[in-house]
């Protein structure tokens, strides 16, 4: 599994958790048979450790909108890409690689949520101080 198909998993576990208001470990259970790649725990760990912090930073950052607004595909898009820069990712490839998910998963071809995800990861990445 490449590292864009582990976001790629972890975003979907992060919405099945959000979607059906049940913990990762349960959501885990309901990907793919509970079988899930250490890489894509771990990248879920990142999330989890630091849920709070993560939350709080992303609503922080949305200007004349709450975090509750968000669709879940994009708040668990959000998370990840968050949740990377907090712990080292480069800042860039963490905003390119959401941005391909949400062209993907999210985007309508209007490329609005593209747009959105962009100006809020960017905000994101400013207010986060490495």
């Amino acid at each position: 599994m490449n590292r864009r198909e582990t976001r790629i998993a972890a975003m979907q576990i992060l919405y099945t958790s959000d979607f059906n208001n049940i913990s990762f470990e349960a959501a885990i259970k309901c990907f793919n048979d509970g079988i899930v790649e250490d890489s894509v725990i771990e990248l879920l760990n990142l999330v989890k450790n630091d849920l709070e912090k993560i939350d709080s930073i992303i609503s922080d950052s949305l200007v004349n909108y709450t975090i509750t607004r968000l669709n879940l595909v994009d708040k668990a898009i959000i998370r990840l890409a968050t949740a990377e820069m907090l712990n080292g990712q480069d800042k860039r490839v963490a905003i390119n690689e959401a941005l391909e998910i949400t062209k993907e998963y999210s985007d309508h071809g209007d490329r609005k949520a593209v747009s959105f995800n962009n100006r809020l990861l960017d905000t994101i990445s400013n207010n986060i101080v490495k």
